[in-house]
């Protein structure tokens, strides 16, 4: 079933429908499917297009963290909770901050 959701969303790339929401559709489809490191790109350039979509934002980080780029996964999140802060999303704000903290302490050792 997701194979077939992501190949229907993948068909629209690069056409009338290509937005933000159709990149953020695929990078989760992705990550539910276990294929984080392609979800990757769409969530970026989701973000490309729509720099304050901080549901795109905490994705990223966690598309990246399960990739095994901490360090991106970090910048992700430190980025994600800025543009959730700003937007008055609390909510995701704090979601961002529990994943940021528990990378920083994998990174730190602890």
């Amino acid at each position: 079933m997701q194979a077939a959701q992501i190949d229907a969303l993948m068909k629209m790339v690069g056409g009338p429908r290509d937005s933000a929401l159709l990149r953020f559709s695929i990078g989760s489809a992705l990550v539910s499917a276990g294929r984080s490191t392609e979800a990757v790109a769409h969530l970026e350039q989701a973000l490309a297009w729509q720099a304050d979509y901080s549901a795109a934002w905490k994705l990223l980080g966690r598309a990246r963290a399960e990739s095994g780029d901490a360090a991106g996964a970090i910048d992700a999140y430190r980025h994600g909770i800025a543009v959730a802060e700003a937007r008055g999303d609390v909510q995701a704000a704090r979601e961002m901050t529990v994943f940021l903290r528990r990378l920083e302490k994998q990174q730190a050792g602890g």
